[in-house]
């Protein structure tokens, strides 16, 4: 919505069909970053999944990774599917038939998870769109599935009563390096990301002079790309599809900010035409700055409250994003606990899941989404419709700093009931203690805030209603459990003040 108001006239809606968003910053600002359904929605659902599932083996940057001699996924295409001069990446797309794709069960499976909104990678690192694009041949409604795979899902999505998101990560499909295969490949930059995907190879798909085997691995200049692929294709999902966030991977700042705000004031403005929309960007790093946007980190959280509101993105499983055929996926309490930790710090997530390329869902993350909706359903009230309290957490297990590189520091953390995290409801009122473990038979939970701040304490109960003994002692608010909890993964506090 519209924040400014020029002469006593509120910009918005009274414009009808002029633009109310100019690609500058400064315009750009008047957006609310963060609609108030995702600050209360907390919880949305997407998925890696595309012409890479079909191998099944190592990661999403498997289409990467097979271009470098050696490497496993090297190996292991060249036994599967042959030379990479005969069967290249892009002969992988027949194979990704997605015959047994449901959308509706999808989407229902989403809403029994307890996510407020859901959606598809629209396009990976690979170039593929899983959607029907006039603006590229290698799309899913013409190649492999032919279907609309965006759109069916996006339809079902909705009618579960669901906002939507697509998420792009095509900015790293140009070719930018402007190195030989050889000179690429001795000094190992195929072992860090460098800001491109596919590697160039004169002899290989990659390098070919073919204008469309060229538009799939980004083998073109950098303006063309720009004008006849980045853009193009980000305007086609939102004039087809209407998206209620668009989320961006990293290296969109490589993309020219001139292109990165016409995007902006596209979007924006479009939305304005859409009724009752209230949208969001969302982007890694600094490729858009706050006052429009909403940040996000993969694989990792904030250790403290941020003023605005911010995301995370985490999978379902504990390596790869796409489905492999050792894929493990992580026990649902540590799902629950980073849901708990995101929300007290002002965060949402948006969680992953790995489906196969046939389109079905594997049973165990099944289960894993159906658990986590099983617990939201008893607990959702500390979690949905929530704001940050004047402090989010107590305890030794406090989250490392540094993003993606301490990811495996955060998969790792492991709570106790000595943790605590807190949540709020709009009116102040109320406030949630979560503990993130189970005290022992003669242990209470205390609550270290209350004493410094403080606050005054009506009345505490668990949030299932049981009766509680509690006092303010000289170490906080402590809290004694009069019969044994039943969550096995958090005990709650519903706590209401004077």
């Amino acid at each position: 919505m519209i924040k400014n108001i020029i002469s006593g006239i509120v910009v918005g809606s009274c414009l009808a069909q002029a633009d109310v968003f100019e690609p500058t910053v400064i315009s750009l600002s008047q957006h609310e970053a963060a609609p108030e359904w995702l600050q209360d929605g907390k919880l949305g659902i997407y998925f890696h999944w595309g012409v890479y599932s079909v191998a099944a083996y190592g990661n999403e940057w498997y289409p990467r990774s097979i271009h470098f001699e050696g490497s496993g996924p090297n190996k292991f295409h060249r036994e599967k599917y042959g030379e990479l001069n005969e069967f290249g990446y892009h002969d992988l797309i027949p194979l990704f038939k997605a015959e047994h794709f449901d959308a509706d069960e999808w989407a229902a499976l989403f809403k029994a998870s307890g996510a407020c909104f859901a959606g598809p990678v629209a396009e990976h690192h690979d170039g593929f769109a899983m959607w029907d694009s006039a603006v590229t041949p290698w799309n899913a409604m013409d190649m492999g599935p032919k279907r609309d795979l965006v759109g069916e899902i996006l339809t079902a999505v909705r009618k579960q009563d669901l906002k939507t998101i697509t998420t792009f990560h095509h900015a790293r499909n140009l070719q930018r390096l402007n190195r030989s295969w050889k000179k690429e490949h001795a000094k190992g930059i195929h072992k860090g990301f460098k800001g491109t995907f596919y590697p160039y190879h004169p002899e290989l798909p990659t390098g070919s002079a073919d204008p469309k085997l060229r538009m799939l691995y980004g083998n073109m200049p950098e303006g063309q790309w720009l004008e006849e692929l980045w853009l193009p294709k980000l305007k086609e999902v939102i004039d087809a599809y209407h998206p209620d966030l668009i989320w961006f991977d990293s290296t969109l700042g490589k993309i020219p900010m001139n292109y990165r705000l016409e995007f902006a004031a596209y979007y924006l403005n479009a939305a304005e035409q859409w009724e009752g929309a209230q949208v969001g960007i969302i982007r890694k790093l600094a490729a858009f700055p706050d006052s429009f946007s909403i940040r996000d980190h993969e694989k990792s959280r904030e250790p403290d409250i941020l003023p605005d509101v911010w995301m995370t993105d985490d999978t379902l499983s504990t390596g790869s994003w796409s489905y492999t055929e050792d894929l493990q996926i992580k026990p649902l309490y540590k799902v629950v606990h980073a849901l708990i930790d995101t929300v007290s710090k002002n965060g949402v997530v948006l969680l992953n899941i790995s489906p196969k390329a046939d389109g079905t869902i594997p049973q165990n993350q099944k289960d894993a989404l159906l658990g986590l909706g099983a617990w939201l359903k008893q607990n959702g009230e500390a979690i949905y419709g929530t704001r940050p309290w004047i402090n989010a957490a107590e305890g030794p297990a406090a989250a490392p700093e540094g993003g993606l590189k301490n990811a495996k520091k955060f998969l790792a953390l492991e709570y106790s009931a000595k943790d605590i995290r807190y949540t709020a409801s709009k009116d102040g009122k109320t406030v949630y203690a979560f503990a993130l473990g189970i005290p022992g038979k003669d242990e209470s939970i205390v609550l270290k805030t209350f004493l410094e701040k403080g606050i005054e304490v009506d009345r505490v109960e668990l949030l299932n209603g049981d009766a509680v003994q509690w006092e303010m002692s000289d170490t906080g608010l402590e809290v004694h459990l009069i019969t044994p909890a039943t969550e096995d993964m958090a005990v709650i506090l519903r706590i209401s003040l004077n």
